[in-house]
């Protein structure tokens, strides 16, 4: 069967938390429960960084802002860790080119996460944490399903893995309207931070700046 199937799940994981995947197929393969992990993903160390980054992810997605400016700066990383592992899984099985299971992986990834960005920012248009906990709980919970259901029934899971994308991908669509507004938001907060950053340089040291 060809590896396409997992190729496409794990790439639509990897956009939603990329170090999940890694640590989850890592300990899958260790543990010998599958032979299609590669490995390079079950080394000790790339299990150790995973893990410890896999931490690091599960505190800042559960914080209002702070999950978008995570998710900001793994607008990058997501894809190129859903291209690798795609061309790993790839590299392993042998009946997909390398190339075209890293475009499959990485262009999955992104799409994923830009549904997962977009959604958080929605969702931070009114930043109390019960909703962030709750989303990111179920993301992490969602991830770890799906990963370990495609190990055993890759093609399933890539229909579950698709069925997703594209409602994500509708969702993001519909809360175009939250998402603009949250962008407005940090805008103003970068502003008022620049504004008054340029006060306190302008306000002579020593006093409010009035003669006697």
């Amino acid at each position: 069967m060809s590896v396409l199937p997992l190729v496409f799940t794990s790439g639509w994981a990897s956009g939603i938390n990329a170090y999940a995947v890694v640590l989850l197929f890592g300990v899958l393969g260790a543990t010998g429960l599958t032979d299609e992990v590669p490995e390079s993903l079950q080394r000790t160390d790339v299990l150790v960084v995973a893990g410890v980054l896999f931490l690091c992810e599960a505190v800042a997605d559960k914080i209002p802002y702070v999950d978008s400016a995570w998710d900001s700066v793994h607008t990058v990383i997501r894809p190129v860790a859903g291209a690798v592992v795609g061309a790993l899984l790839a590299g392993q099985n042998g009946s997909l080119p390398e190339l075209a299971a890293g475009a499959v992986g990485g262009s999955t990834a992104l799409l994923s996460h830009l549904v997962k960005a977009g959604t958080r920012m929605a969702v931070n248009t009114s930043p109390e944490p019960v909703s962030n906990i709750t989303l990111s709980l179920a993301e992490d919970l969602g991830v770890a399903g799906i990963i370990t259901f495609a190990v055993f029934h890759p093609v399933a899971a890539a229909v579950v893995a698709a069925v997703l994308l594209v409602l994500g991908l509708a969702a993001l669509v519909l809360l175009a309207r939250r998402i603009r507004r949250f962008l407005r938001r940090r805008a103003q907060r970068r502003e008022e931070r620049r504004l008054v950053s340029s006060g306190a340089r302008r306000r002579p040291p020593g006093g409010n700046g009035t003669g006697r």
